[in-house]
């Protein structure tokens, strides 16, 4: 980027209108890097981004041969960070992840010391393929790192470097040998991306690119200044009130064990479906997740329409159904699809609120 880019010294901290044209071309930029190989999943793409930008994990779900390792993998190529590739597997342990204490002998001196070397996740791109094949105790090894960005080991902190993410791939379909990720270390990732097929046309392409196998030259567009600046960006970028409390009103409307607020009608998928509803993660996620949205969209400040537009990423790993939910074959998606159509912002008008719902339909 430019000496006007995000990770200038002298950059303003809020975006203006050159900030984000900036923004935007290195967006873009790192679109046209991607589509050297990865054919098609805009969306899925753009998602992966939000969270890079907003300094978030994500979990990539999606059944085997849809590339989700090598989307990951490309957009790790697209930027200049370290990157490290860990294969989850049964027999995996949770210093295989973070690292281990080893005995080490001065030569020098004869004396003997323990010295920490560092694991895979001390790198700013995580790849963890197949998250849901190591068992439970692996798995929360993890967490500390997504949350504090830390390893502790031997009662000593090992920082992360910055910025560091978690890119996360799950396989539904696949039950035998797996370990289902509990709720809380769910909660930690931003975004859980559903990957589909793709279309025909897409697929034909697919085809054609991989019966050539050119080598595709990757050219890396953002370094770890630029990102760490376009993450301050995001968190400066203001938002109206109103539009955090039809983010509040989403979250909150989910709380089944709760009553509703003043004013919000809870939709029936919700009252017959839901065991469980989101926490506060959830809200701070929809409003952080609708300002990077913005700022990829080029402008300078989040509205109501970006927060339904990322809702279901942000909200469908959060949402527990009960037994009545899969016996009906009721996902948490068509419960944020119901929460979109009958949960409306503060003083919208009638009007207003039927153009939103034959958005959302």
């Amino acid at each position: 980027m430019s000496d006007h880019a995000p990770n200038h010294p002298g950059a303003p901290d809020s975006a203006t209108p050159e900030v984000l044209a900036e923004v935007t071309r290195a967006y873009q930029s790192l679109r046209a890097e991607i589509r050297k190989v990865i054919v098609g999943q805009d969306e899925v793409v753009d998602q992966v981004l939000m969270a890079v930008l907003s300094n978030g994990h994500a979990v990539v779900v999606g059944v085997p041969g849809l590339a989700k390792t090598l989307l990951i993998s490309t957009i790790a190529r697209t930027l200049s960070l370290s990157f490290s590739r860990i294969q989850f597997t049964p027999d995996l342990m949770p210093s295989d992840i973070t690292g281990t204490e080893v005995i080490q002998e001065d030569r020098a001196t004869g004396q003997r010391a323990l010295k920490f070397v560092k694991g895979p996740v001390f790198a700013n791109v995580i790849l963890a393929d197949e998250i849901n094949r190591t068992p439970p105790k692996t798995q929360a090894a993890l967490l500390e790192a997504m949350q504090e960005h830390q390893v502790t080991a031997g009662g000593v902190r090992h920082e992360l470097p910055k910025p560091f993410f978690v890119l996360a791939t799950q396989n539904p379909i696949e039950q035998e040998g797996t370990y289902p990720l509990p709720e809380a270390q769910l909660d930690r990732f931003m975004f859980q991306i559903m990957i589909r097929y793709p279309t025909a046309a897409e697929e034909e392409e697919i085809v054609r690119r991989s019966s050539v196998r050119a080598a595709v030259t990757i050219t890396p567009t953002l370094d770890a200044a630029s990102i760490l600046r376009v993450q301050q960006l995001v968190r400066a970028m203001p938002v109206a009130d109103h539009v955090i409390r039809y983010a509040l009103r989403l979250v909150r409307a989910t709380r089944v064990k709760e009553a509703p607020d003043p004013g919000v009608t809870r939709p029936r998928l919700v009252e017959e479906y839901l065991a469980w509803g989101a926490g506060p993660r959830a809200s701070e996620y929809l409003v952080l997740a609708a300002k990077a949205r913005a700022m990829l969209s080029g402008q300078t400040s989040a509205s109501v329409e970006h927060v339904r537009s990322i809702a279901k990423p942000v909200l469908r790993h959060r949402l527990m159904t009960n037994f009545n939910a899969e016996a009906d074959q009721v996902t948490t998606d068509d419960i944020v699809e119901a929460l979109l159509k009958e949960v409306s912002p503060e003083g919208l008008s009638g009007t207003d609120k039927r153009l939103m719902d034959s958005v959302s339909r």
